[in-house]
């Protein structure tokens, strides 16, 4: 999960698509249009056999603002290998208080930084 998540963040997308499911994989991606990512946070993973779960939260910069991908994915692991199957996500603003740490990572309170 960490892997392809850095490869969103290098705009790998050759990397995404050879750890995708041949079954579930798409024939392309266009990864242009995302924002900047800036955090993971794994929240819970578990494995049984030959299946996993991953369930996560990334935290971007688009445009002026920030918003939240939550997914809980499904893997599978063929010839010793992980692959991504699918997941459900949803994706919401962020909207820092003022006085809360920038999510851009500088360490400065958001009205000082990105507000």
């Amino acid at each position: 999960m960490r892997s392809r998540y850095s490869a969103f963040v290098l705009n790998h997308g050759d990397y995404l698509l050879a750890s995708w499911h041949p079954d579930t994989r798409p024939a392309s991606l266009n990864l242009d249009d995302g924002g900047q990512w800036l955090a993971l946070e794994v929240l819970e993973s578990d494995e049984s056999g030959e299946s996993g779960r991953v369930h996560f939260r990334a935290t971007c910069k688009e445009g002026n603002g920030f918003a939240v991908l939550e997914e809980r994915s499904r893997f599978v692991r063929e010839y010793d290998r992980w692959f991504y199957l699918d997941g459900e996500h949803t994706v919401t603003p962020l909207k820092p208080g003022r006085n809360d740490l920038c999510p851009c990572g500088s360490g400065r309170k958001f009205k000082k930084c990105c507000a």
